[in-house]
């Protein structure tokens, strides 16, 4: 098991809701029954999509149903990050600190959570924010960026500062739905100076490229 620990305090018990459990049909009829082990991620990350974390009853429930030792199913949620293993807020803020968000200015999103959240891993007293820090989610050319989760979905929201990361809190916190993607108006990963694909074809065509003579080989015949 990794060094991650579930929460100290743990709810009495756990159960699947009608949506949870259509979802875990999806994913078990992708494996035969003596493979059924192999739902084990998907199950979890069901669990997490319906609580917001993954609480140990909930581990308990997920062994007794794939028949797995709950040491088993333990290990792997204490192994990948990707699962909460306490409360987190209805917005979970996941802020990249790898080194390309921090050069373009991860620290200064970091103060602002700080700020209007509190200390990372805090939920909020109303429960809709809690926020942490991360390593690359593969966005380093929209930097610095975040992921929101929640019940919508897992967004990316980039090229952010210290403002827009303010602005995109304050929605949340007002009900709202800030727009996902690049704050600035990038699209996709294209320089933010706008886009630079090659407009003119002979620089790509190879209309420009000298004629070479080969050694050692026959001329083409010219065409009738």
């Amino acid at each position: 098991m990794s060094a991650r620990k579930i929460a100290l305090d743990q709810p009495e018990s756990f159960s699947f809701s009608k949506d949870s459990e259509k979802e875990i049909k999806f994913w078990l009829k992708k494996y035969p029954e003596v493979k059924k082990a192999s739902a084990v991620i998907p199950m979890l990350w069901v669990a997490q999509k319906q609580e917001g974390w993954v609480c140990e009853p909930a581990m308990r429930e997920i062994a007794d149903r794939l028949g797995m030792p709950k040491i088993r199913v333990m290990e792997v949620a204490t192994f990948y990050t990707m699962f909460n293993l306490a409360p987190a807020g209805d917005h979970l803020i996941q802020l990249c600190g790898t080194t390309p968000c921090w050069l373009r200015g991860a620290d200064d999103l970091k103060k602002v959570c700080a700020d209007k959240i509190g200390p990372k891993g805090k939920v909020t007293a109303d429960g809709k924010l809690s926020w942490m820090e991360v390593e690359c989610l593969g966005a380093c050319a929209n930097a610095p960026m975040v992921q929101i989760s929640n019940t919508a979905g897992d967004h990316y929201y980039e090229d952010l500062t210290g403002e827009t990361m303010g602005k995109i809190i304050d929605e949340l916190v007002a009900g709202k739905k800030p727009k996902a993607g690049s704050q600035i108006g990038r699209s996709c990963s294209e320089s933010d100076g706008g886009s630079t694909a090659l407009t003119d074809g002979a620089l790509y065509d190879g209309s420009l490229a000298k004629k070479v003579k080969l050694p050692n080989t026959k001329p083409k015949k010219e065409k009738a």
